[in-house]
């Protein structure tokens, strides 16, 4: 069985990847770019450009995580 995330979300060339674990969620940021072949890839390294789309991302994702928390109360 593969462990697929229950939330993603994308803004521009960021990306969002909420994780369920056991007792919490976490979140994974990355960034998308075409290498020098023209192939895409991802890294975790940011640009000045990338960081409010980053905290847009953020503050998206913990909307999202809130509202799984309180639905499971």
């Amino acid at each position: 069985m593969t462990n697929t995330p229950p939330y993603k979300l994308r803004l521009g060339l960021i990306t969002a990847t909420v994780w369920k674990n056991d007792s919490f969620f976490s979140v994974d940021f990355s960034r998308s770019y075409k290498d020098a072949s023209g192939h895409w890839q991802s890294t975790t390294s940011y640009a000045h450009a990338d960081l409010l789309n980053i905290a847009k991302c953020a503050e998206r994702a913990e909307n999202w995580i809130a509202r799984q928390t309180n639905a499971d109360k």
